[in-house]
């Protein structure tokens, strides 16, 4: 059970900082380019998220292939955690949208 939220875990933090990350690098190249940072921070924000989630999942169709595969067996803990993983990698990446939101309304 302690691999489930070591997984778990891992899915949320590699999905917060892609979309933080990228967020952020894009606000500091914007600087560079003399356009505003919270436009493009805001928009490179919402473009990550769903790459965010394919990149803290695996990046592959793997996972989708083994909650068919399970489900069709009949096993259903197997899929149970893939579809964690997946809500886990969505919430981390839903929550670094938010912040790069909330950052952008407050800080100008």
């Amino acid at each position: 059970m302690s691999m489930l939220y070591t997984k778990m875990a891992f899915s949320f933090f590699i999905a917060f900082g892609v979309v933080l990350g990228g967020a952020l690098l894009a606000g500091v190249g914007s600087v560079f380019l003399w356009t505003p940072p919270r436009v493009e921070m805001l928009k490179v924000a919402g473009n990550l998220k769903i790459w965010a989630l394919v990149a803290a999942v695996g990046g592959t169709i793997d996972p989708i292939r083994v909650i068919e595969s399970n489900m069709a067996d009949g096993h259903l803990s197997v899929a149970f955690q893939q579809i964690s993983y997946i809500l886990f990698a969505f919430l981390g990446a839903h929550m670094g949208t938010e912040l790069i939101q909330w950052m952008c309304k407050n800080g100008g």
